[in-house]
């Protein structure tokens, strides 16, 4: 990392279903990722930037950065000082349930704006911060559910389905399929289109569509994402990495910090207490 910055991202037994990083930036630069769990991020000082739907957007101290699941989205400094925040990775399954009890959305459950004004909401964001570091797992459930409900009341909403109606969406979806199964020794993009029936700028333009990012990008993503599951189940990084594809553990850890913001080992401890607990 850069000199003056920091970075832990962790998950405790005191909520299961939450992963938490708390991180000063400056020079950090996030690819283009996804994340399976939503992003509910506190800017305490500076500024964050972002792309996310095609826009840039720029999260300050008071403000919440609120990414759905599956949704493309990068990262970086929008001030030279960089920014230093909180943030949650509450699970799928847990904000639906949130939702069900406290709210009338229908279907699944999202942020309808990736920056809301909600000087009360960040506030509650580091209070969960704190009541895990201090151990109150009481507190800290409470405080993050309280928080949830008001973040979907304020500014949530049902997601879209996102059904494929083109024959490009269909060889989109067909191709991550491909590249899910093969992730280790991928084909090529020609390869890939051959396989498919259809044109290799085609299928790149029709991937790009429907994931907001080329194959080979999204690839590097997956490949992260897998590597992640294999770390929480006590693999070493360099058998994460073979695993994965990756060329070798350097590569991992590169595109590791990239996406996650932290380097595998890093993550692999904040998280290895509650996977020997659960």
């Amino acid at each position: 990392m850069t000199a003056g910055e920091s970075a832990r991202y962790w998950q405790s037994p005191e909520l299961p279903h939450v992963d938490l990083l708390r991180a000063r930036y400056i020079e950090k630069t996030f690819t283009r990722h996804t994340h399976e769990a939503y992003v509910i991020a506190a800017v305490s000082e500076g500024v964050e930037a972002f792309h996310h739907g095609g826009s840039v957007h720029y999260a300050r101290p008071g403000t919440l950065a609120l990414i759905n699941p599956d949704t493309t989205h990068t990262g970086h400094a929008g001030v030279p000082e960089g920014w230093r925040y909180s943030v949650l990775y509450p699970a799928p399954r847990l904000v639906a349930d949130i939702a069900a009890e406290t709210t009338t959305i229908r279907g699944t459950p999202g942020f309808v704006r990736p920056v809301a004004e909600d000087p009360v909401a960040a506030r509650y964001v580091h209070a969960v911060h704190r009541a895990v570091e201090e151990g109150n797992g009481l507190a800290a459930d409470s405080l993050m559910r309280v928080m949830i409900a008001r973040i979907l009341r304020e500014h949530g909403g049902p997601l879209p389905r996102r059904v494929p109606r083109t024959a490009g969406a269909l060889h989109a979806r067909r191709a991550r399929t491909v590249l899910e199964e093969r992730m280790a020794d991928p084909p090529s993009l020609e390869e890939l289109a051959s396989e498919l029936g259809t044109g290799s700028f085609a299928l790149l333009r029709a991937y790009r569509a429907e994931y907001g990012m080329p194959p080979h990008t999204w690839l590097t993503d997956a490949r992260v994402r897998r590597a992640r599951t294999l770390l929480d189940h006590g693999h070493t990084s360099a058998e994460a990495a073979t695993a994965v594809g990756f060329t070798d553990q350097s590569h991992l850890t590169r595109h590791f910090g990239r996406v996650i913001g932290v380097p595998p080992g890093a993550y692999q401890r904040g998280r290895a207490k509650t996977y020997k607990t659960h």
